[in-house]
């Protein structure tokens, strides 16, 4: 369909779609806009005019057919002037090439910008590269049954994509804005080059010229530069709710190296440690008691330390999700990884988040209808600092003792045994890894 230049105000009402938990927390915290995560795949109520929604639609583990069809529900009935965006893995995980198709159908077009160069993920004569090296000569696909995709067109399938190169991008808005009406009205869905925040604001300011009916597909980079755009970047946290006494429960299940110094900061301030046999855990209606402290924090993890079995994954997380919905008080949680957050929200009987703040780039803080923090955070973002640095914010009065105590652990007669963790004499080899979920 052929689209003509919108002179007139950006509208600010606007739908999000994401593939996994982690990744709408982040999209709904980048927009900078009032709004409400709901964990979908349906929504009840449309946003409002100056609210985003954003709808988690748990299409990661799907089937391509699976996921193609939640997409196509998701959009069936948009309201007019609603902008669209899609939030993708920057890595190009997932359903991607169904979920563009069916998300590309009844638009008047489709801008792609899959960069995120706050973590180092940019994309360069249509590849993604990741701290300059392309994607398909990385090992972040090493979790992965399917081949790394050596291009963000082949990871779209059979979509039909155009290049839009960095020169491009750079150009006067209205040499971008004419470029991408010309290629969207022959049918084409531009894939733009972008290394740099202001290439990703760019894109988005020209989108925007073209009206409501070109939908935007990118990372939470482009989500940002939504927000920048349409939303409040100077507004102030709209949370004031205390913390109150609730224990601090924080789930690690991700099997990122880098949760292994994470959770080793922890112990070493003297946080509880739990680490969790995989092989109880993916026992079918598995819940291991978790002797959480209940005026401090814990951390449980998934002990890998022989080894991540491949498919173990899902009913691995499932159990640790289990798990939690068990503890015996309501608690604050910090959870890692997309798949991980939403099994233990589903097993809680969770479905609505009010986003409140990031603590750090994608450690989103959000609020449950009965006042708990939950923040949320993908395995794969964050320093060596990132899980102490989230519970100093949650527990700012907190007192952290350096390697103060190990769990004593005792497993009910009716539970399987869990050995008792320790805390680690080395801080970062003896320290378990979780699941990569």
């Amino acid at each position: 369909m052929l689209v003509k230049p919108h002179s007139g105000p950006a509208p600010r009402r606007v739908l999000a779609l994401a593939d996994d938990l982690s990744g709408a927390a982040e999209t709904a915290a980048a927009l900078h806009l009032p709004g409400r995560i709901v964990l979908g795949p349906a929504a009840t109520e449309p946003p409002a005019e100056g609210e985003a929604l954003v709808l988690d639609l748990d299409s990661r583990q799907l089937t391509a057919e699976e996921a193609a069809r939640t997409v196509r529900e998701a959009v069936r009935d948009v309201v007019p002037g609603t902008v669209l965006i899609k939030k993708t893995d920057s890595l190009l995980r997932g359903n991607l090439a169904p979920e563009a198709a069916a998300y590309a159908q009844g638009a008047d077009g489709l801008v792609i910008a899959p960069a995120l160069p706050v973590a180092g993920r940019t994309v360069r004569d249509g590849v993604v590269h990741l701290h300059g090296i392309p994607l398909h000569a990385t090992d972040a696909w090493r979790a992965e049954t399917s081949p790394v995709p050596r291009s963000v067109a082949a990871a779209l399938g059979d979509l039909r994509t155009a290049s839009v190169p960095l020169a491009a991008v750079r150009a006067p808005r209205r040499d971008l804005t004419g470029r991408l009406h010309d290629l969207v009205a022959a049918g084409l869905r531009p894939v733009c080059d972008t290394e740099t925040d202001a290439d990703l604001d760019a894109i988005t300011a020209a989108v925007l010229q073209l009206g409501p009916g070109i939908r935007l597909m990118g990372t939470g980079g482009l989500a940002s530069a939504l927000g920048r755009a349409l939303g409040d970047a100077d507004a102030p946290s709209r949370d004031s709710s205390p913390e109150g006494d609730r224990p601090l429960l924080i789930v690690v299940g991700t099997a990122e190296p880098i949760a292994v110094a994470q959770i080793a900061q922890l112990t070493e301030a003297g946080v509880c440690h739990i680490a969790l046999p995989p092989d109880l855990l993916a026992e079918p209606g598995a819940a291991l008691p978790l002797p959480v402290d209940p005026s401090g924090i814990t951390v449980v993890s998934v002990d890998n330390s022989q080894g991540i079995r491949p498919g173990s994954a899902r009913p691995v997380v499932a159990g640790l999700a289990r798990s939690v919905a068990a503890v015996n008080r309501p608690a604050d949680l910090v959870l890692t990884g997309g798949e991980t957050a939403r099994r233990v929200l589903d097993a809680l009987g969770i479905s609505r988040l009010r986003p409140v703040g990031q603590i750090h780039h994608g450690a989103v803080h959000c609020r449950t209808l009965d006042g708990r923090s939950v923040v949320t955070r993908p395995g794969s973002f964050g320093d060596t600092g990132s899980l102490l640095r989230i519970a100093r914010a949650l527990r700012p009065f907190h007192s952290f003792h350096p390697l103060a105590r190990a769990v004593e652990f005792a497993a009910s007669d009716s539970a399987p045994p869990v050995p008792a963790p320790a805390v680690p004499s080395s801080p970062v080899s003896s320290v378990p890894q979780g699941e990569n979920q």
